[in-house]
């Protein structure tokens, strides 16, 4: 009996001991363990990939789009502007050079605030096959003229990531193309007694909502992609716009990576100033080649 008593006492401590255990095992120590994991997962991951998911990030390069523009220039007091076509009308070369630049700026894991800019410069001379009326001239067939189309385009967008994964992210973009535009044109001067020119320019702000997605595909390649689009009516400019752009990134050592992509972007704005009113139909689209730098910490990319 009193070795029965004695194998109980026994067993019932043994469970005691066995139930402190497990009870000191508290969800405190649990959390501690995911996140060594996640710190450990956060380490590799920066290690494998560090040029991926910076604070921060530039971008410099060249953009060779293929044009097709359209604008019509009339007046506000009833002379209506003839729709002209630069690059059959008045000789402008559809392919084209420009220079592309951008910033991104991670906020947070799932925020993003993102800047572009993009320049072109363009000019042409052509005899007239036919009449146009552009602005407040008339220009007669055989009449030699210069024109010239000007367009700086700068961007601001935030995203935000309902998915964020070290591997890939996908979510929403909101933000606004501003379209600075000078067109001009003129006669030259020896087809002419008095000089004959018209210009036309303005500033247009034209809003847009996306989506976008980020995908590592392996340790040295990444893609991107985004497309935006909006129609809307701001005082006296009427506009609709859509974007979008693809890229893929190899990286080249560290930090340091190359990124060929295309991109498109098509234009339909209207506009009313003080003498002029003025519509134009820009689409352009075509290959890109950058170089980009990542730097600052990296933004925590957590698989849980």
């Amino acid at each position: 009996m009193k070795k029965l008593f004695y194998f109980l006492t026994a067993s019932l401590l043994g469970l005691t001991s066995n139930a402190q255990t497990v009870a000191e095992i508290t969800p405190t120590d649990t959390l501690t363990v995911i996140q060594n994991q996640n710190k450990i997962e956060q380490d590799t991951y920066s290690e494998d990939l560090p040029w991926h998911a910076r604070r921060f990030k530039v971008s410099a390069g060249s953009f060779f789009p293929v044009n097709n523009t359209q604008i019509q220039v009339g007046t506000n007091n009833g002379k209506i502007g003839t729709t002209i076509d630069l690059e059959d009308d008045l000789g402008f070369t559809k392919s084209s050079a420009s220079f592309l630049g951008t910033f991104d700026w991670r906020i947070s894991r799932r925020s993003r605030l993102g800047f572009e800019y993009f320049s072109l410069d363009r000019s042409s001379s052509k005899t007239l096959q036919r009449e146009i009326n552009f602005g407040e001239h008339t220009y007669e067939v055989n009449a030699r003229v210069t024109a010239f189309f000007n367009v700086q385009i700068a961007r601001i967008a935030y995203g935000y990531a309902f998915l964020s994964k070290p591997k890939y992210e996908a979510g929403l973009l909101i933000g606004a193309h501003v379209l600075f535009a000078d067109l001009g044109l003129r006669v030259d001067a020896n087809q002419a007694v008095a000089e004959v020119h018209d210009n036309f320019n303005f500033t247009a702000p034209l809003p847009d909502i996306g989506i976008w997605g980020e995908f590592v595909l392996g340790k040295r390649f990444g893609l991107y992609a985004n497309v935006n689009y909006l129609a809307l009516k701001i005082d006296t400019i009427d506009g609709r716009i859509l974007s979008y752009n693809l890229s893929l990134l190899y990286n080249v050592y560290k930090n340091f990576s190359l990124t060929a992509g295309y991109t498109g972007l098509n234009f339909k704005v209207e506009d009313i100033e003080k003498h002029l009113n003025g519509s134009l139909k820009w689409g352009y689209n075509g290959p890109t080649l950058t170089a980009v730098y990542t730097f600052g910490h990296h933004v925590k990319l957590y698989k849980h």
